[in-house]
Protein backbone atom coordinates (compact mmCIF):
# COMPACT_ATOMS: atom_id res chain seq x y z
CA UNK A 1 0.00 0.00 0.00
CA UNK A 2 1.32 3.42 -1.00
CA UNK A 3 0.89 5.62 2.05
CA UNK A 4 1.51 8.82 0.09
CA UNK A 5 4.20 10.20 2.40
CA UNK A 6 7.30 9.69 0.28
CA UNK A 7 9.53 12.76 0.54
CA UNK A 8 7.94 13.99 3.78
CA UNK A 9 9.97 14.73 6.91
CA UNK A 10 9.31 13.20 10.33
CA UNK A 11 10.83 14.06 13.69
CA UNK A 12 10.72 11.31 16.31
CA UNK A 13 11.81 11.91 19.90
CA UNK A 14 13.39 9.19 22.07
CA UNK A 15 13.72 7.00 19.00
CA UNK A 16 17.16 5.41 19.20
CA UNK A 17 15.61 2.16 20.46
CA UNK A 18 12.33 0.40 21.10
CA UNK A 19 9.04 1.50 19.63
CA UNK A 20 10.34 4.95 18.69
CA UNK A 21 13.02 3.36 16.53
CA UNK A 22 10.53 0.93 15.02
CA UNK A 23 8.31 3.87 14.08
CA UNK A 24 11.24 5.70 12.49
CA UNK A 25 12.15 2.60 10.52
CA UNK A 26 8.60 2.16 9.21
CA UNK A 27 8.45 5.80 8.10
CA UNK A 28 11.91 5.66 6.49
CA UNK A 29 10.90 2.56 4.54
CA UNK A 30 8.01 4.62 3.13
CA UNK A 31 10.47 7.19 1.79
CA UNK A 32 10.13 9.67 4.65
CA UNK A 33 13.19 11.62 5.76
CA UNK A 34 13.48 10.90 9.48
CA UNK A 35 15.21 12.74 12.30
CA UNK A 36 15.68 10.49 15.30
CA UNK A 37 16.78 11.39 18.80
CA UNK A 38 18.34 9.82 21.87
CA UNK A 39 20.63 10.69 24.76
CA UNK A 40 23.23 7.97 24.16
CA UNK A 41 25.30 9.02 21.15
CA UNK A 42 26.65 5.53 20.46
CA UNK A 43 23.22 3.93 20.53
CA UNK A 44 21.89 6.77 18.39
CA UNK A 45 24.62 6.22 15.80
CA UNK A 46 23.83 2.50 15.73
CA UNK A 47 20.14 3.25 15.22
CA UNK A 48 20.88 5.63 12.33
CA UNK A 49 22.98 2.93 10.68
CA UNK A 50 20.31 0.25 11.19
CA UNK A 51 17.43 2.38 9.89
CA UNK A 52 19.47 3.57 6.90
CA UNK A 53 19.93 0.00 5.66
CA UNK A 54 16.23 -0.30 4.75
CA UNK A 55 15.38 3.40 4.33
CA UNK A 56 14.14 5.05 1.16
CA UNK A 57 14.54 8.47 2.78
CA UNK A 58 17.41 10.13 4.60
CA UNK A 59 18.12 9.40 8.26
CA UNK A 60 19.64 11.95 10.67
CA UNK A 61 20.37 11.48 14.37
CA UNK A 62 20.35 14.33 16.89
CA UNK A 63 21.58 13.63 20.41
CA UNK A 64 19.71 15.38 23.20
CA UNK A 65 17.68 15.07 26.38
CA UNK A 66 13.99 15.80 25.75
CA UNK A 67 13.55 16.99 29.34
CA UNK A 68 15.96 19.84 28.53
CA UNK A 69 14.17 22.72 26.73
CA UNK A 70 17.38 23.84 24.98
CA UNK A 71 17.92 20.33 23.61
CA UNK A 72 14.34 20.18 22.35
CA UNK A 73 14.87 23.48 20.52
CA UNK A 74 18.08 22.14 18.94
CA UNK A 75 16.41 18.90 17.83
CA UNK A 76 13.59 20.76 16.08
CA UNK A 77 15.92 23.34 14.54
CA UNK A 78 18.16 20.59 13.18
CA UNK A 79 15.20 18.91 11.48
CA UNK A 80 14.07 22.18 9.91
CA UNK A 81 17.58 23.26 8.87
CA UNK A 82 18.30 19.85 7.32
CA UNK A 83 15.04 19.19 5.49
CA UNK A 84 13.31 22.57 5.30
CA UNK A 85 10.40 21.73 7.58
CA UNK A 86 8.58 19.05 9.55
CA UNK A 87 5.53 17.18 8.29
CA UNK A 88 5.15 14.61 11.05
CA UNK A 89 5.97 14.63 14.74
CA UNK A 90 6.07 11.38 16.70
CA UNK A 91 6.61 11.81 20.42
CA UNK A 92 8.01 8.94 22.42
CA UNK A 93 9.64 8.78 25.84
CA UNK A 94 11.21 6.27 28.11
CA UNK A 95 9.15 5.17 31.07
CA UNK A 96 9.47 6.34 34.68
CA UNK A 97 10.67 3.99 37.40
CA UNK A 98 7.91 1.68 38.59
CA UNK A 99 6.52 2.44 42.05
CA UNK A 100 3.45 1.65 44.03
CA UNK A 101 1.79 4.79 45.36
CA UNK A 102 3.22 4.74 48.88
CA UNK A 103 6.69 4.03 47.55
CA UNK A 104 6.68 7.23 45.49
CA UNK A 105 8.06 10.57 46.62
CA UNK A 106 7.33 14.12 45.48
CA UNK A 107 10.40 14.33 43.25
CA UNK A 108 9.41 11.13 41.46
CA UNK A 109 6.17 12.81 40.40
CA UNK A 110 7.88 15.99 39.22
CA UNK A 111 10.43 13.98 37.24
CA UNK A 112 7.73 11.81 35.66
CA UNK A 113 5.69 14.85 34.64
CA UNK A 114 8.74 16.49 33.08
CA UNK A 115 9.63 13.33 31.16
CA UNK A 116 6.20 12.19 30.02
CA UNK A 117 4.26 15.44 29.61
CA UNK A 118 6.49 18.50 29.40
CA UNK A 119 8.73 16.84 26.80
CA UNK A 120 5.65 16.56 24.57
CA UNK A 121 4.44 20.08 25.38
CA UNK A 122 7.81 21.63 24.53
CA UNK A 123 8.31 19.63 21.35
CA UNK A 124 4.87 20.57 20.03
CA UNK A 125 5.47 24.21 20.94
CA UNK A 126 8.73 24.21 18.99
CA UNK A 127 7.46 22.23 16.00
CA UNK A 128 3.90 23.57 15.78
CA UNK A 129 4.45 26.30 13.19
CA UNK A 130 6.26 23.90 10.88
CA UNK A 131 3.59 21.21 11.20
CA UNK A 132 0.94 23.74 10.19
CA UNK A 133 2.86 24.93 7.12
CA UNK A 134 2.40 23.74 3.54
CA UNK A 135 -0.96 22.07 3.97
CA UNK A 136 -0.45 20.68 7.45
CA UNK A 137 0.87 17.49 8.98
CA UNK A 138 0.40 15.02 11.80
CA UNK A 139 1.27 14.38 15.43
CA UNK A 140 1.35 10.89 16.90
CA UNK A 141 1.90 10.60 20.65
CA UNK A 142 3.11 7.21 21.87
CA UNK A 143 1.88 6.55 25.41
CA UNK A 144 0.84 3.20 26.96
CA UNK A 145 -2.15 0.98 27.62
CA UNK A 146 -1.93 2.05 31.27
CA UNK A 147 -3.84 5.19 30.29
CA UNK A 148 -6.88 2.92 29.81
CA UNK A 149 -6.11 0.13 32.28
CA UNK A 150 -3.97 1.26 35.19
CA UNK A 151 -1.10 -0.79 36.55
CA UNK A 152 -1.15 -1.08 40.37
CA UNK A 153 2.65 -1.39 40.38
CA UNK A 154 3.28 1.62 38.13
CA UNK A 155 1.48 4.59 39.62
CA UNK A 156 3.55 7.26 37.85
CA UNK A 157 2.98 6.01 34.32
CA UNK A 158 -0.67 5.13 35.02
CA UNK A 159 -1.41 8.62 36.35
CA UNK A 160 0.83 11.02 34.47
CA UNK A 161 0.55 9.60 30.94
CA UNK A 162 -3.17 10.41 30.96
CA UNK A 163 -2.16 14.07 30.65
CA UNK A 164 -0.76 13.35 27.18
CA UNK A 165 -4.08 11.87 26.07
CA UNK A 166 -5.88 14.99 27.26
CA UNK A 167 -3.33 17.24 25.59
CA UNK A 168 -3.67 15.36 22.31
CA UNK A 169 -7.44 15.73 22.35
CA UNK A 170 -7.15 19.48 22.89
CA UNK A 171 -4.54 19.78 20.15
CA UNK A 172 -6.74 17.84 17.74
CA UNK A 173 -9.16 20.79 17.97
CA UNK A 174 -6.69 23.64 18.26
CA UNK A 175 -4.50 22.53 15.34
CA UNK A 176 -7.38 21.41 13.11
CA UNK A 177 -7.85 21.24 10.22
CA UNK A 178 -4.16 21.61 9.38
CA UNK A 179 -2.74 19.02 11.75
CA UNK A 180 -4.21 15.65 12.73
CA UNK A 181 -3.34 14.46 16.25
CA UNK A 182 -3.65 10.89 17.50
CA UNK A 183 -2.40 8.79 20.40
CA UNK A 184 -1.14 5.20 20.18
CA UNK A 185 -1.26 2.96 23.24
CA UNK A 186 1.21 0.07 22.99
CA UNK A 187 0.86 -3.05 25.09
CA UNK A 188 3.61 -5.61 25.59
CA UNK A 189 6.29 -5.56 22.88
CA UNK A 190 9.64 -7.26 22.45
CA UNK A 191 11.76 -4.19 23.22
CA UNK A 192 14.85 -3.57 25.35
CA UNK A 193 12.76 -1.95 28.10
CA UNK A 194 10.35 -4.90 28.40
CA UNK A 195 13.33 -7.24 28.57
CA UNK A 196 15.19 -5.27 31.26
CA UNK A 197 16.07 -7.12 34.41
CA UNK A 198 13.81 -6.06 37.23
CA UNK A 199 10.75 -5.50 35.08
CA UNK A 200 7.75 -7.51 36.24
CA UNK A 201 6.99 -10.71 34.36
CA UNK A 202 3.89 -10.43 32.18
CA UNK A 203 1.61 -13.44 31.80
CA UNK A 204 1.31 -13.72 28.03
CA UNK A 205 -1.80 -15.86 28.45
CA UNK A 206 -3.56 -12.63 29.44
CA UNK A 207 -3.00 -11.33 25.90
CA UNK A 208 -5.75 -12.75 23.65
CA UNK A 209 -3.32 -13.11 20.75
CA UNK A 210 -1.07 -15.12 23.13
CA UNK A 211 2.19 -13.39 22.24
CA UNK A 212 4.14 -10.19 22.65
CA UNK A 213 4.04 -7.68 19.83
CA UNK A 214 6.70 -7.24 17.18
CA UNK A 215 7.93 -3.61 17.16
CA UNK A 216 7.64 -3.67 13.37
CA UNK A 217 3.88 -4.12 13.73
CA UNK A 218 3.71 -1.08 15.96
CA UNK A 219 5.83 1.01 13.59
CA UNK A 220 3.47 0.20 10.74
CA UNK A 221 0.57 1.57 12.77
CA UNK A 222 2.40 4.84 13.39
CA UNK A 223 3.31 5.17 9.71
CA UNK A 224 -0.32 4.62 8.75
CA UNK A 225 -1.50 7.34 11.15
CA UNK A 226 0.95 9.76 9.56
CA UNK A 227 -0.28 8.93 6.08
CA UNK A 228 -2.97 10.21 3.76
CA UNK A 229 -4.71 6.86 4.18
CA UNK A 230 -5.64 7.95 7.72
CA UNK A 231 -6.76 11.38 6.54
CA UNK A 232 -10.07 11.36 8.45
CA UNK A 233 -8.64 10.04 11.70
CA UNK A 234 -7.88 12.60 14.41
CA UNK A 235 -8.34 12.91 18.16
CA UNK A 236 -8.29 9.15 18.60
CA UNK A 237 -6.51 6.94 21.13
CA UNK A 238 -5.69 3.66 19.46
CA UNK A 239 -4.60 0.62 21.44
CA UNK A 240 -2.17 -1.72 19.72
CA UNK A 241 -1.91 -4.41 22.35
CA UNK A 242 -2.99 -7.78 21.01
CA UNK A 243 -6.36 -7.28 22.68
CA UNK A 244 -4.92 -7.05 26.21
CA UNK A 245 -7.06 -4.13 27.42
CA UNK A 246 -10.32 -5.46 28.83
CA UNK A 247 -12.16 -2.16 28.92
CA UNK A 248 -15.01 -1.59 26.46
CA UNK A 249 -13.84 1.99 25.90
Amino acid sequence: MNLGINGNTALLTASSSGLGKASAMALAEEGVNVVINGRDENRLADAVEEITRSAHGEVVGVAGDITNPDDVETIVETAVDTFGGIDHLVTSTGGPTRYKFFESEDQHWYDAFDLLVMSVVRTVQEAGEYLRADGGGTIVNITSIVTKEASPTNVLSSSVRMCVSGLAKVLSYELAPDVRVNVVLPGLYDTPRSNDAGQPTVDRSEVPLARVGDPEEFGSTVAYLCSERAGYLSGASIQVDGGAIRSNF
